[in-house]
């Protein structure tokens, strides 16, 4: 298609109309980005002027960033419960936006081990929707051609509840696909999906990504890229192709489809899809059938061009795993987000994983940036005249992300850390560092050293009665050994009488109760979504954790300053570790779990 001249982008030459528009409008915002910024704020304030929040500060009338920065201070999500918990329970004045509350968007748990609540309103659904539409106009000035076949992206919804009061309480992605915005989505040539809505929306996992899977083999050559929204999602869809390919190679041999998917609509709907393909059905079961995965994507899925996943944070442990499947494919990251607020993304998709930056389109929310010091130990008392804005950021610092929304969030941390890489015209680029105080992630949940800290002290108390104690611990995420991916605790005990030493069965307990004391979001990947394996416990020998610091001491850490870390990922230390293990355990059922929020 030809494309008007005056719509060209210095980004690039677009690949159409509607693309070239999406690229001037990028270009607009980031020229723009102070006084988008200045503009955004002053509509926030002004239409939630009457809330209940607002007005506690004496903001009065003004939508000025000065008098906004000198009244309202820094919050946590802690600071913002006790409002959060009365629309939960269903007040519905306006407490912190003049739009009515529409729903909760979940997110990572709080320190009582309960996932926290975001509050939205339905016009966000516009504004995540308006991100998207930038995402494939970027992606095709680096990958030609999109509209020739397309996408085998695993998606899926989660579980949702209602709140004491009758609102909906859900990941912000279940929202978005159960959204008009995402099923009466418009076709786009760029931006098809080889799985139906029904078998994205079916809420049971498994017959979810069957299907997925069985559509993305029976359009196996007009694949062009694979995804998930996670690296972890995508390695969980070929480790879920090994364990069922010969189900897979069964249906498409014999035109017939799984007894075990049992949703009226997914069946009615896979109707269309299934046909008997002997052909297909022999290429699956060669390929599936040899014990060597390595480049199993580009085998099955040759046209593919690249992987978009996030690999960013602590996804990143997954890039290898996904190198060796696809055979070194690129790996794009397209876009920032989270519950809180969508961010903006990458203008550089296709660049190497640890050279991703996003772009802040400084439409969606006001942003704020508060310095961080990686060596100072944190505060949650913040000076606000620390702040700084978005234009404002210095190349190479490091900040933790602080946001102002239209839904009612008000200088608040996110909790995310990121670093200045750049700018694109006035709108500064970010990498994202880690999640502030994570110790442990293998999809998305986010444990922390005190929740760690907590299921340890839980899961010791088994083991007193036997006259011992955990002397000290340490932890990795194992995503390397195990798919789906799996804590592992060290632990080295202090055993008073060898004779009456705590055995396997009461080990594996412990590795029990420490899942029974992890957040709600965790054991959820474990029970519902699969998306976690059993934790595993791995007993030293007395005297590993000395050998562990006269290691640190003889690569330059202080004898007086130097702490047991409670994360270990450096491959030398965790030889040293496991050189020294004398028993392992894993957790022998499932943690409780139910989809029902607790009061």
């Amino acid at each position: 298609m030809a494309v008007d001249s005056a719509l060209s982008s210095p980004l690039g030459p677009p690949a159409c109309e509607k693309d070239a528009k999406a690229l001037q409008f990028i270009e607009e915002m980031t020229r723009n980005a102070d006084a988008v910024q200045e503009r955004v704020l002053a509509e926030i304030l002004a239409r939630n002027a009457q809330t209940e929040y607002l007005k506690r500060f004496k903001l009065g009338d003004a939508t000025d960033r000065d008098t906004y920065k000198s009244k309202l201070p820094v919050i946590t999500y802690e600071d913002l419960q006790p409002e959060i918990q009365r629309i939960a329970n269903g007040d519905r004045s306006p407490i912190l936006s003049a739009h009515p509350i529409s729903e909760f968007l979940t997110s990572s748990g709080t320190s009582a081990g309960e996932r926290k609540l975001m509050p939205t309103i339905k016009e966000e659904l516009d504004r995540r929707q308006l991100l998207y539409s930038l995402l494939m106009p970027v992606m095709n000035l680096y990958v030609p051609g999109l509209d020739k076949g397309k996408g085998l992206y695993f998606l899926f919804v989660k579980s949702e509840t209602r709140t004491p009061g009758g609102l909906v309480a859900r990941p912000v992605l279940t929202s978005y696909y159960k959204s008009e915005q995402f099923k009466t989505r418009p076709y786009d040539p760029y931006n098809v999906y080889t799985s139906p809505n029904e078998a994205i929306l079916c809420s049971d996992s498994f017959q979810s990504m069957y299907t997925q899977m069985l559509c993305g083999l029976f359009d196996r050559n007009q694949v062009l890229r694979l995804g998930a929204v996670f690296a972890s999602g995508l390695i969980r869809a070929i480790r879920f192709l090994q364990l069922n390919w010969a189900q897979l190679a069964h249906d498409i041999r014999t035109g017939s489809l799984n007894p075990k998917i049992t949703d009226p609509e997914l069946r009615e709907c896979m109707a269309q899809f299934v046909k008997s393909d002997s052909e297909l059905a022999d290429f699956v079961t060669a390929q599936c059938s040899k014990d060597d995965w390595e480049g199993i994507i580009t085998r099955i899925w040759p046209n593919t061009k690249y992987l978009d996943v996030i690999v960013t944070g602590a996804m990143a442990q997954y890039i290898p795993t996904l190198d060796y499947y696809s055979g070194g494919l690129p790996l794009a990251c397209t876009m920032y987000a989270s519950s809180e607020c969508y961010f903006g993304l990458n203008l550089n998709p296709m660049c190497k994983p640890a050279e991703v930056c996003y772009t802040i389109m400084p439409n969606m929310a006001y942003f704020e940036f508060l310095p961080h010091d990686p060596d100072t130990v944190s505060s949650r008392a913040v000076d606000p005249a620390n702040l700084v804005d978005l234009v404002d950021v210095e190349v190479g610092k490091e900040y933790e992300l602080v946001i102002t929304t239209y839904a009612g969030l008000y200088r608040y941390r996110v909790g995310d850390i990121l670093r200045v890489t750049g700018f694109h015209n006035s709108a500064p680029q970010f990498h994202f560092v880690r999640r502030k105080n994570v110790l442990l992630s293998i999809d998305s949940d986010k444990t922390d050293e005190a929740e760690l800290q907590r299921a340890v002290e839980n899961a010791s108390k088994l083991i007193s009665g036997f006259g011992a104690s955990v002397v000290e611990y340490t932890s990795y995420a194992d995503t390397k050994s195990t798919i789906p991916g799996h804590y592992v605790v060290y632990w080295e005990l202090l055993v008073k009488d060898p004779v009456n030493a705590p055995d396997d069965d009461v080990l594996s307990r412990c590795c029990l109760e420490m899942e029974e004391s992890l957040n709600s979001v965790y054991r959820q990947g474990r029970v519902a979504d699969n998306s976690i394996g059993p934790l595993e416990i791995r007993v030293v020998r007395s005297g590993t954790f000395e050998e562990l610091m006269d290691y640190a001491i003889s690569r330059g850490a202080s004898i007086n300053q130097y702490k047991v870390p409670r994360c270990v990922n450096f491959t030398p230390i965790m030889e040293l570790l496991d050189s020294r293990v004398v028993s392992t355990h894993f957790s022998p059922a499932l943690p409780h779990w139910t989809p029902e929020r607790r009061r």
